[in-house]
């Protein structure tokens, strides 16, 4: 059996898996300083799972940087490059490395193996994630990257073993971080997030796509450590409406909540226009994540901006919430595909695993 691993700051999520079938998960909240190992413990005994049942662990981990484009095994060296990856994600690559630190602790010859939310982008080509600053700074890292990037790939597998892939899709991971990434005949050519998943889409906390001299403002204003709270943690839809969760916006009825629905539909049609472009038209439109899979409005209203395209939805799949939303006249396929990241980590790791003949 597989072990997933899903580790971040304070909160832990596990999942195991016999081959393709997940068989028990787990769940640890507000872990505090220094006891992801306990938490490993107890959430391993949560899914009632004895480390001897184990064949490895996998883990999901946010950064790669530009050296770490596929799945790989676990090594002295990876664990160094994911760590050299702290300043790229600060929020995220650290609690990534104290999972995979607390399986060792506890299963020190367990294999492990890492995927990377950067990797699927390793395909954008290089004007699309160069951005355009003096070659000093470039060398320290200074590029677009794209993350999602294993809930990309699993929509993609799943999409394959139903048939004939589109060649040209536009993929909507929206959840309360959103991103879209252009996805030509299976492969990324285009991503709206960039240096880090601040960019792009107006988010749950995040303010998406905002100008570097706004940021400087509030750098100036604030701090350093502060503006980064603010643009991370306050902004997006709770900044805008008051809650960033979806749900709640559409249940307050107030003005604010209203604008923020309007603002984060406006830049999702903005940025779709963007990876359209990039892909040169447009034959299918797939949502998931949890706005994606469940919130038939904000879908309807991205669908209906994209008329132009020859994108028709079928509203009343819609409000009842299908896996197929086009209708018998439209020009482009509409889905709606369950995020499975945790099995598309699982099956990486399990071929790279094959491969390798352990």
């Amino acid at each position: 059996m597989w072990l997933i691993v899903n580790a971040g700051s304070s909160s832990l999520k596990l999942k195991v898996f016999d081959g393709e079938r997940e068989v028990a998960k787990a769940f640890v909240a507000e872990i505090g300083p220094d006891g992801h190992r306990a938490a490993m413990r107890d959430g391993l005994a949560q899914a009632g799972v004895p480390l001897h049942r184990l064949t490895a662990a996998a883990h999901r981990v946010v950064h790669g940087g530009a050296s770490l484009t596929a799945t790989c095994r676990v090594t002295p060296e990876v664990l160094h490059q994911i760590e050299a990856c702290v300043p790229l994600a600060p929020l995220h690559n650290p609690g990534n490395l104290v999972g995979i630190q607390s399986v060792a602790a506890l299963a020190p010859d367990l294999p492990q193996y890492a995927s990377f939310d950067t990797a699927f982008h390793a395909t954008n080509p290089e004007v699309a994630t160069t951005y355009a600053l003096p070659p000093a700074e470039r060398a320290l890292g200074l590029r677009r990257y794209g993350f999602h990037g294993i809930s990309f790939a699993a929509l993609v597998r799943i999409l394959r073993q139903r048939g004939p892939f589109p060649e040209r899709l536009l993929a909507c991971h929206l959840g309360n971080g959103c991103s879209l990434a252009a996805i030509v005949n299976g492969h990324s050519v285009a991503t709206t997030m960039g240096y880090s998943p601040l960019d792009g889409l107006t988010m749950g906390t995040r303010t998406g796509a905002i100008d570097g001299n706004a940021v400087l403002r509030l750098a100036a204003l604030h701090g350093v450590e502060a503006a980064g709270r603010i643009l991370n943690r306050q902004s997006g839809l709770l900044g805008l409406g008051g809650a960033s969760d979806m749900r709640a916006l559409h249940a307050a009825g107030t003005p604010e909540a209203r604008f923020a629905l309007d603002h984060f539909a406006y830049w999702a049609l903005r940025h779709a226009g963007s990876m359209v472009a990039a892909m040169g038209g447009l034959d299918a439109v797939v949502f998931t994540g949890g706005i994606g899979e469940n919130d038939a409005w904000m879908r309807k209203e991205i669908l209906s901006g994209l008329g132009y395209l020859g994108v028709s939805p079928d509203l009343s799949a819609n409000a009842r919430n299908e896996t197929v939303l086009h209708s018998p006249t439209s020009r482009v396929v509409i889905l709606v595909v369950p995020a499975d990241e945790e099995r598309q980590i699982a099956l990486e790791a399990q071929g790279l695993m094959a491969g390798e003949g352990v």
